[in-house]
């Protein structure tokens, strides 16, 4: 189901029929680096990581992240959405792009377009982000979309350290 559509790009629920395309994504090394490995070594990894992450989120929030494909030929390229964890008060924006495309604004133009839509149809007043401490091209894009740093905080139940992001939009 298409949920945004930009000027280059379509944002649409992620569906099983994905999985090759998740599978490429959550093993790209800058994923691992940068947001973790999620143990997905297989095709049927990647579907059942689809249906109990997205396509759950789907269901039970009305919102997740989005395949984002060109709109010219339907490429998938990459994911942008929100998601709710459990120790976030607020809806995340997160995204994440094949690095074939970084460099090209389909991040930016896919966060915007959900940043706009948080608002206008979610009607979300906050917006956080996360981030790890080293991954600079993301905080760079989160300030770009109006985010401010608000401090370090612990990822859920971990030791791990991760910038937090907020806007109220």
């Amino acid at each position: 189901m298409k949920v945004l559509e930009t000027e280059r790009l379509i944002l649409r629920h992620q569906t099983i029929e994905d999985a090759a395309f998740i599978f490429e994504l959550l093993n790209d090394p800058s994923w691992i680096r940068y947001i973790g490995d999620r143990g997905v070594r297989t095709i049927d990894d990647a579907r059942n990581y689809i249906l109990k992450g997205p396509i759950d989120m789907y269901a039970r929030l009305g919102f997740g992240f989005y395949l984002t494909e060109l709109k010219d030929g339907g490429i998938p390229i990459g994911i942008c959405g929100l998601a709710k964890r459990d120790f976030l008060q607020d809806a995340d924006v997160g995204f994440a792009f094949l690095p074939r495309f970084w460099g090209k604004g389909y991040a930016l133009e896919a966060a915007s377009a959900v940043m706009a839509y948080a608002k206008s149809v979610l009607g979300l007043n906050r917006i956080v982000a996360i981030t790890s401490e080293d991954n600079q091209a993301s905080a760079k894009l989160l300030e770009k979309l109006g985010l401010h740093f608000e401090g370090m905080i612990s990822f859920e139940n971990t030791d791990e350290e991760v910038r937090l992001f907020a806007i109220h939009i």
